[in-house]
C-alpha cells in the first residue's frame, strides 16, 4: 500500500462526506436543517465535508452556491475542513466559483471538468492550469465520468501533478474505479493524495491502492467511519463486515438522481431531514420495493454498527 508522501494541507484527508442540500416545501434552502445536518455529521467523527453534485451545486443560483460555502464554513466552526466543488462550464465561470469559495473560507476546492464539452487533452490541462494559478488553496481534481461520460486521461492527470505536486490531489471515479486510482498511484510514483468517492462501494479496495480519504454520502456517518476506522487499524474483516450492506446500498444508485433519493430518504429516516424533496427535473424517483429495500439494509447495517 502507498501513502502519499507529502501532502497539501494534510488535513483533506479521512472521511469527507458529501453534503445533501435540504429545501423547504417552496425549494427555498432550509438552512435550520442544513446546520442540523453539519452537527450529525461531526457528532459522528466525519474530518470535513464536501460540497459536489449529489450536492445539488448545478440545480442552485450562483448566490445560492456561494452562500452553501458561507454557511458550512460557518456551521462546521472549526470542526474540519470544507471542500467546495467549483467546476463550470467554463474557465471564466470555475474561476468565479473558485474565487467566491476562497472567499467564504473554503479550505479545499474540487473541480469536475466541463460536462457538455468533450474537451481535448490541451484543455483540459488550461483548464486546470488556470484553476492552480489563480487560486491559493489546493486543488482536487474530480474525474466524475461516472456520471459525466467525459474520462480525464490518465497522462493529463499525471502532468498536472508533475507542474504543480504541492497543489494537486484527485478524486477518480472512471471505471474500473480501482485500476484508474492505481495508475495515477504509479504515475506520480505514489506522491499524489487520491481520495475515493462512489459512495464508498470501493472503499476496501481503494484502502488497500494507496488513498489517504473517502467522500461518500451525508446519509451514513457512522458507518463510514466505523469503516474508515477498521481499516485504519487493519481490521480487514470487520472492515468487509461492515462495507457489504454499504456496497448493496449504493448499487442500488445507479445514477446520479439515485444518490440525491436515496441519501434524501435516509437522512429522513434518521430525523435529520423533514422532507426528501429534490430540485427538478429529476431523473429518479425511488419506487416502494426500492424505499423497503434500502431501509431493510440501512436496519442491517445499524445491527452491524451498534448504537
Amino acid at each position: 500500500m502507498s501513502r502519499a508522501k507529502h501532502l497539501p494541507q494534510g488535513s483533506l484527508l479521512g472521511v469527507l462526506p458529501v453534503v445533501q442540500v435540504p429545501y423547504r416545501n417552496d425549494e427555498s434552502i432550509d438552512w435550520n436543517t442544513l446546520k442540523k445536518e453539519v452537527d450529525f455529521l461531526f457528532d459522528h467523527g466525519v474530518n470535513g465535508l464536501v460540497t459536489g453534485m449529489v450536492s445539488e451545486v448545478q440545480r442552485l443560483t450562483e448566490s445560492e452556491r456561494d452562500k452553501l460555502t458561507e454557511n458550512l464554513v460557518r456551521f462546521s466552526a472549526g470542526r474540519g475542513p470544507v471542500i467546495a466543488s467549483v467546476g463550470g462550464e467554463s474557465i471564466a465561470q470555475m474561476l468565479r466559483h473558485a474565487k467566491a469559495a476562497e472567499t467564504a473560507g473554503a479550505d479545499g476546492l474540487m473541480a469536475i471538468p466541463p460536462a457538455t464539452t468533450r474537451c481535448s487533452d490541451s484543455e483540459i490541462l488550461n483548464y486546470y492550469r488556470a484553476l492552480v494559478r489563480n487560486t491559493t488553496k489546493p486543488v482536487i481534481v474530480q474525474d466524475a465520468s461516472g456520471y459525466l461520460g467525459n474520462p480525464i486521461p490518465i497522462q493529463t492527470q499525471v502532468r498536472l501533478f508533475s507542474e504543480f505536486p504541492t497543489r494537486i490531489m484527485f478524486k477518480p471515479e472512471a471505471q474500473p474505479i480501482g485500476t484508474s486510482l492505481s495508475l495515477i498511484r504509479d504515475g506520480t510514483k505514489g506522491k499524489a493524495a487520491l481520495f475515493e468517492g462512489t459512495g464508498g462501494i470501493a472503499l476496501v479496495d481503494t484502502y488497500q491502492r494507496g488513498i489517504i480519504g473517502t467522500m461518500p454520502g451525508a446519509e451514513i456517518p457512522w458507518a463510514m467511519v466505523a469503516l474508515w476506522r477498521a481499516l485504519e487499524n487493519g481490521d480487514f474483516e470487520k472492515a468487509r463486515i461492515i462495507h457489504a450492506p454499504i456496497a448493496a446500498m449504493v448499487s442500488m444508485m445507479h445514477c446520479l438522481d439515485a444518490f440525491i433519493a436515496i441519501e434524501k430518504l435516509l437522512l429522513k429516516e434518521q430525523g435529520i431531514f423533514k422532507n426528501t424533496m429534490v430540485r427538478g427535473p429529476v431523473a429518479f424517483f425511488p419506487d416502494p420495493e426500492t424505499k423497503a429495500e434500502v431501509l431493510r439494509i440501512f436496519v442491517r447495517l445499524k445491527q452491524i454498527c451498534g448504537p
